[in-house]
């Protein structure tokens, strides 16, 4: 069995694990009997909007801070581990959050300095392997394969190393999960948190993963999970004894992924994001020749832009986690309001719905003579939309959009439209749309 110790990055092979580091004295060590074959790593960054702030002002070290906005209709985005042990949850309202922290700081946040500070974590990982695919602004996957012989180092000392110079250099404490796939990898770093190390290696991995809630799989939210439990279907190992082909009658497709992971399958490799010419953002905006102060009559403008980034996101291949919705008024003041996505969309209608939300909270009557609306923190389209796969609304949208994508292929962008843009049509006052430049 081999022992790596967190603070001095030594490996010592051993019989049993140890309980000090014989080197540096230190009590952090892990220990595995198949460390030295794994290479497959999922780092998140612990409560990172939180983090940052805390970072930046050591006034709210040992305070419980709460990012989100301080409106009653808000939502939470990020609550650092202080507030979590009053019970507050990311995506739960603001409001309920006040009633269980009644004296947490509540803070808007600023998405352009968590992602200046993402740039920087992943400048790191990219120091050690091209092989790194960051699936959010807080979390990345990264495959260390083949990097014993360039680093003189094993997989699990890279990322320990890394971890420590991340927290040193950065300010930002990350949790690790290290393991032979993807999907293991990312179960494992949320067993420990913060600042977490786990491993999950395959020798007796069923039994290992068998009681595990199912809400631990990917692409299981509230009503799948609710469906499974009505099966009597609640942990891994209620799973496993499943044949894929029940799964599948029952499930549809996401039965077969129900069923690969139950036992700690996954074939999907670590797949990095394609360096297309440093595309920050997909959006579009429109310049009216007459201001508009009615917000029926920007929603009309505002569908219609959704629809053309959904064709762009789409044509680039491309989903983001951040929609963000920008007016200039008749004073030409630029207003944005933008909300990152727990997942990556290109839908139109969950932009609609995301920047329809912000518009309302705005001055009635306020003229514009600009709306645009954007993607950003982008990712690979197949990582868009993984929600709950069997909540109605959300899959019938998504399966209407697919198939008027479908159309439009074979007979242009405008063969095919949907009804909200027939039954909102209105005289148009606008000038001609032009794709918006990259940094919106």
């Amino acid at each position: 069995m081999q022992t790596l110790c967190l603070t001095c990055i030594e490996i010592f092979e051993v019989e049993k694990p140890l309980s000090i580091c014989p080197q540096c004295r230190s009590r952090l060590l892990k220990s595995h009997a198949e460390l030295n074959t794994l290479s497959i790593v999922h780092m998140d960054c612990d409560s990172f909007y939180a983090s940052v702030e805390k970072r930046d002002n050591p006034e709210l070290r040992n305070k419980p801070v709460i990012i989100g906005g301080n409106s009653n209709r808000a939502v939470v985005s990020t609550a650092c581990y202080i507030a979590r042990t009053f019970g507050v949850k990311s995506a739960m309202p603001m409001f309920k959050a006040k009633k269980l922290c009644p004296h947490a700081v509540i803070l808007s946040g600023n998405m352009q300095k968590y992602s200046a500070v993402s740039r920087e974590i992943v400048k790191k990982m990219n120091d050690l392997t091209p092989m790194v695919e960051q699936v959010s602004v807080d979390e990345a996957f990264l495959d260390l394969s083949g990097t014993e012989k360039l680093h003189k180092k094993l997989p699990c000392q890279l990322v320990a190393q890394l971890s420590k110079d991340i927290e040193q250099d950065i300010g930002i404490t990350i949790s690790i999960g290290l393991s032979f796939n993807k999907f293991l990898a990312k179960v494992a770093s949320d067993l420990e948190k913060p600042k977490g190390f786990s491993i999950l290696g395959q020798n007796n991995i069923k039994q290992t993963l068998a009681p595990f809630p199912v809400t631990k799989i990917w692409g299981v939210g509230k009503v799948l999970a609710a469906k499974l439990h009505q099966n009597g279907i609640e942990t891994f190992a209620d799973l496993q004894k499943l044949s894929e082909e029940d799964l599948l009658r029952n499930y549809g497709k996401m039965g077969s992924r129900l069923r690969y992971f139950a036992v700690g399958d996954d074939l999907r490799g670590v797949k990095p994001a394609a360096r297309e010419s440093g595309r920050k953002s997909i959006g579009r905006e429109t310049t009216f020749f007459n201001d508009i102060s009615d917000h029926e009559a920007l929603k009309v403008k505002i569908w219609d832009i959704c629809e053309q980034v959904h064709q762009d996101a789409l044509r680039l291949q491309k989903s983001g986690y951040t929609v963000t919705l920008k007016l200039k008024t008749n004073s030409f003041k630029t207003i944005t309001r933008s909300q990152t996505l727990p997942s990556p969309t290109l839908l139109a209608n969950v932009m609609f719905d995301v920047v329809g939300q912000a518009l309302a909270k705005l001055n009635p009557k306020t003229a514009y003579r600009l709306v645009g609306v954007s993607l950003s923190n982008l990712s690979d389209v197949e990582k868009a939309d993984p929600l709950d796969f069997l909540e109605p609304k959300k899959m019938t949208s998504q399966k209407v959009e697919n198939a008027m994508d479908e159309i439009r292929q074979k007979f242009g962008t405008k063969s095919v439209i949907k009804g909200r843009s027939v039954k909102n049509k209105r005289p148009d006052n606008s000038l001609p749309q032009k794709p918006k430049p990259e940094n919106f």
